[in-house]
């Protein structure tokens, strides 16, 4: 399964676009297609610091509960809305309006500390 070329990844399957100092934060489509049908998400609140990888939230499916981890430190700024009455969109557009939150980063540099969409893919070829 191709990665989009212009995000990194952690190995808790979480996406990141970097822009400047800004960030947004998803799910894979390798996870959410691992969750199946997603029923709830819960998001950090708008203001909350959260630590690189740290757990932010939690993601239900019909299958599991699953946490949420950061993959970058920083403010939460902007958290998906359209989640609270739509939560499959995390499932039809993992890459796009599926988005979770967005954050002022901390540490740009932290990115150094994940994936890039060719190792990301190794991973996930590697775990089916």
């Amino acid at each position: 399964m191709a990665q989009p070329a212009d995000l990194l990844f952690s190995r808790e399957h979480e996406w990141v676009k970097v822009d400047g100092d800004s960030a947004t934060v998803g799910i894979t489509e390798y996870a959410q297609s691992s969750l199946g049908d997603i029923v709830y998400v819960e998001l950090p609140k708008l203001g909350t610091e959260v630590a690189q990888f740290s757990t932010t939230g939690v993601i239900e499916s019909v299958k599991a509960v699953s946490d949420l981890y950061t993959p970058l430190g920083g403010e939460v700024t902007e958290v998906n809305e359209s989640l609270q009455n739509d939560p499959a969109l995390v499932n039809r557009e993992p890459f796009a309006g599926g988005w979770l939150f967005k954050l002022r980063l901390k540490n740009v540099s932290e990115k150094d500390n994940l994936l890039s969409p060719e190792t990301y893919a190794q991973l996930v070829a590697e775990a089916q």
